[in-house]
């Protein structure tokens, strides 16, 4: 009588990747399709610049810069102090399900609303100003600059390797739980950044 198995064939053990905990919900895994929706989110970015339609680039500006500057806030000032004080089961549950997310929509909106500002600060002439109101303009540009940085060299890798780490069948908590508090501070940062350039806009809005 012959074996139901072969002996050379491959056990369950041997090919799952060990790096990957398979009971983590499936959900909770990065969806590439996600990129669907950024392309869409940049491709209507590029036609209101091309367009140059003074209202929809003011449009994808503003709601862009709203959902930046809002998660922002939120991550820095609630989310962040409550995924600190949750036990280790919840954070990962919380984590494991919110960087995949957070990859996507951040990454999109933190190249959205400086590009699409940029280019409405060009249609509006505010790069002609002379001094010193041009220091508006320049204090803006700085802010956005550095918040631009932060996302895509510090916010992002560290979603990334949280992300990671979260996946692995026995994480290193002390990891974590280091790499969130320097996102917690980086994002906290952000939003104090992100009042500021709220003073700037409202200056642009009401006349320099």
């Amino acid at each position: 009588m012959t074996s139901a198995t072969s002996d050379n064939a491959p056990t369950a053990s041997a090919t799952a990747d060990p790096t990957v905990d398979p009971t983590i919900d499936p959900t909770a895994r990065i969806q590439w399709r996600n990129l669907i929706w950024c392309a869409l989110a940049l491709a209507i970015m590029v036609w209101a610049i091309v367009s140059r339609d003074l209202w929809f680039l003011n449009f994808v500006h503003v709601v862009a810069g709203l959902l930046w500057t809002g998660i922002d806030l939120f991550m820095g000032f609630v989310m962040g102090p409550i995924i600190r004080r949750v036990d280790i089961s919840a954070r990962r549950a919380i984590i494991s399900r919110l960087m995949p997310k957070m990859i996507f929509i951040m990454t999109t909106v933190s190249v959205i609303a400086p590009t699409a500002g940029w280019f409405l600060a060009v249609e509006l002439g505010f790069l002609d100003l002379e001094f010193p109101e041009l220091w508006w303009f320049v204090a803006a540009l700085v802010i956005t600059t550095i918040m631009g940085v932060q996302g895509l060299a510090i916010l992002l890798p560290t979603n990334i390797r949280v992300y990671l780490e979260m996946h692995k069948p026995t994480p290193d908590g002390e990891k974590i739980a280091r790499l969130m508090r320097r996102y917690v501070r980086v994002v906290a940062s952000q939003g104090v950044m992100q009042v500021l350039i709220m003073v700037v806009m409202t200056r642009f809005a009401t006349g320099i």
